[in-house]
């Protein structure tokens, strides 16, 4: 993780952070086969991804930030996109659906990154616009 976020993060009282977003900005118009949900027509422009992890949270974003993995969850196949890029990170000690249902946009894939969501989310990922 960046000394930018890592900083950002501690000034956000975010020293036990579980809960990150990632503000992925893609190119260009796309169209993406996510995993088992189907393919889905992605509009070109700004989305917020919120996801969590227990433990290692680090390597989580170490993991979303690298071109080189396996794809294994919904934001995988987003990020394997032409013309997809992580622009920023940021790092909450908010529990995840709370963090995700404050942020703006809408939805363009239902169920995105929410698979075990019990709180109505919908998607953890949000269109924010161009």
């Amino acid at each position: 993780m960046s000394a930018t976020t890592r900083s950002r993060a501690a000034r956000s009282g975010a020293a036990r952070a579980r809960t990150y977003q990632l503000a992925v900005l893609l190119a260009r118009p796309a169209r993406i086969a996510v995993g088992r949900l189907g393919e889905f027509a992605f509009p070109a422009g700004r989305y917020i991804y919120t996801g969590s992890a227990r433990r290692g949270l680090d390597a989580r974003v170490r993991r979303h930030l690298s071109r080189a993995k396996r794809l294994r969850w919904h934001i995988d196949y987003l990020l394997a996109a032409p013309g997809a890029s992580i622009v920023d990170v940021t790092l909450s000690g908010e529990s995840e659906c709370a963090l995700n249902q404050r942020t703006r946009g809408a939805i363009v894939v239902p169920g995105f990154g929410a698979s075990d969501c019990r709180c109505g989310c919908g998607s953890h990922l949000k269109f924010a616009g161009d």
